[in-house]
């Protein structure tokens, strides 16, 4: 396992809070050119122990960008060309259960994608390619995760169902209750289309979801505020910090994770079909496949 260490390079998309990370050394922001633009922000690279963390604000610093604003796939690019060999999303959620409550964590294992116009694959202009996204997780990551965020003192479930909506509106209560309905955990604005980037990035992946309210689904609570969410939220990224430094530390082998071998036999384009101009912008992603 130290040996695997040694080589781990975790990355981490979240909230700008994050990465004021007790113990994090070499700090230094990099700015990271990829085909679809910049992305959210310059890059904060530093080094958990043997670990190097490397951590993008989702929304940009100062929360600039709204969630149909995002641009998941500078993301994803930049933290691949990066080096990064495991990927932790952290967001804000609303919980659809009683039994999750605000400040609770959630491991979700599964998702439903309600956005309307992101786009969500790397595929395109004449390549196509299609992974298996059956189990849009890593195992190996959500249970290494699950156990760092009890290590650090949260109340966390494992496993659940993420329901993730355009925004950045909140939902109407008949949708809240549509999706209670449907058995889901909690709804978010952002996981979508991070994971599926995130597997056709060959990137082992996890979802950290931090309960900050009950959507507006619940009759006996106030209907969710901008105020109640920041409230609870800046409890959680004080735990949500702690889980990251415990996660460094224990990070499973990448290369046991399917998502590392998520482009072997996905790519349906032949070589000879494709563009060369396509395949130069594609090279950082399917290059060790194609040539």
């Amino acid at each position: 396992m130290s040996g695997e260490t040694k080589r781990s390079v975790l990355g981490v998309i979240g909230g700008s809070g994050l990465y004021e990370i007790e113990g994090l050394t070499e700090v230094e922001e990099v700015r990271v050119e990829t085909p679809y633009g910049p992305p959210s922000d310059a890059v904060v690279r530093g080094r958990l122990g043997e670990t190097t963390l490397l951590f993008l604000p989702r929304h940009g610093k100062g929360h600039r960008l709204a969630p149909h604003e995002i641009s998941f796939r500078a993301n994803i690019c930049a933290m691949k060309k990066l080096g990064a060999t495991h990927l932790v999303s952290i967001s804000a959620v609303g919980s659809m259960k009683e039994a999750i409550a605000p400040g609770d964590f959630v491991v979700a294992d599964q998702l439903i994608d309600l956005t309307k116009r992101r786009v969500s694959t790397f595929f395109e202009d004449g390549v196509v390619g299609h992974v298996v996204f059956a189990d849009p997780v890593c195992a190996a990551m959500s249970g290494a995760l699950s156990a760092a965020a009890e290590h650090a003192g949260a109340r966390v479930h494992r496993g659940g169902t993420y329901v993730c909506i355009e925004g950045p509106q909140f939902s109407t209560r008949a949708e809240s209750l549509l999706y209670r309905s449907w058995g889901v955990s909690v709804v978010g604005m952002t996981a979508l289309p991070e994971a599926k980037l995130a597997r056709e990035a060959e990137l082992p992946y996890a979802l950290l979801a931090l309960a900050t309210d009950y959507d507006c689904w619940h009759e006996s609570e106030e209907d969710v505020s901008v105020e109640a969410v920041l409230a609870v939220m800046k409890k959680n990224v004080v735990t949500a910090r702690r889980a990251v430094v415990e996660l460094a530390r224990t990070l499973p082998d990448p290369h046991l994770s399917p998502a590392s071998k998520a482009l072997a036999g996905a790519i349906m384009t032949a070589r000879e079909r494709i563009a060369p101009a396509a395949l130069a912008r594609l090279d950082w992603l399917v290059g060790k496949y194609v040539h």
